[in-house]
């Protein structure tokens, strides 16, 4: 590990790749190293001290954690490619009416309930990043019209907030090494 390390974490979903290059092409110092976190595990990486920070999928409420909120993603819902669904550009909540949902047995769930619902059993909901993530060729997926959007933000320790964080923040932020905060 290089001296000047920061550790970024990121959980299944997003991807931080051009954030690392941003952060490259500043000529920065400090290495970045990015790694993957499970959902479920989101709030122990951060005050466990395995990341420095971490792209997270909120809700997270930590009063011991900053929360830079940045994006929302679109709900999605998967269906198998043989459901009159995946006929559909976008999906509404009255399409869904006699269908099986196939509902979220545990945080990092979302491949194992993609996989069922490309099997024809039902429809599972699911961030549209996560959606694209597990893609697979027996399954689509379609944007849920008026669906309820996640929210990712990136989050670290308050005791630990530093002007090496406070840079990352710049870089996610779209500040290039010429402008100003």
């Amino acid at each position: 590990m290089h001296p000047t390390t920061l550790r970024i974490g990121f959980v299944p979903g997003v991807e931080p790749d051009r954030f690392l290059r941003r952060w490259k092409s500043g000529r920065r110092k400090a290495w970045l190293e990015l790694i993957p976190v499970p959902l479920s595990r989101q709030h122990e990486a951060l005050t466990g001290g395995e990341v420095d920070m971490c792209f997270v999928r909120l809700p997270l409420s930590s009063e011991e954690l900053h929360l830079v909120p940045l994006w929302e993603e679109r709900a999605a819902i998967v269906v198998g490619t043989e459901n009159a669904l995946s006929l559909f550009d976008e999906i509404d909540e009255g399409d869904l009416e006699g269908e099986t949902e196939i509902p979220a047995a545990h945080t990092d769930d979302a491949a194992a309930r993609i996989a069922v619902a490309a099997t024809g059993v039902g429809f599972t909901r699911v961030p549209l990043s996560l959606a694209r993530l597990h893609h697979r060729k027996d399954a689509v997926s379609r944007p849920l019209r008026e669906g309820e959007p996640t929210r990712i933000a990136l989050a670290w320790p308050r005791e630990a907030d530093d002007p090496l964080r406070q840079e990352f923040v710049g870089v996610v932020r779209g500040r290039t090494a010429r402008s100003s905060r």
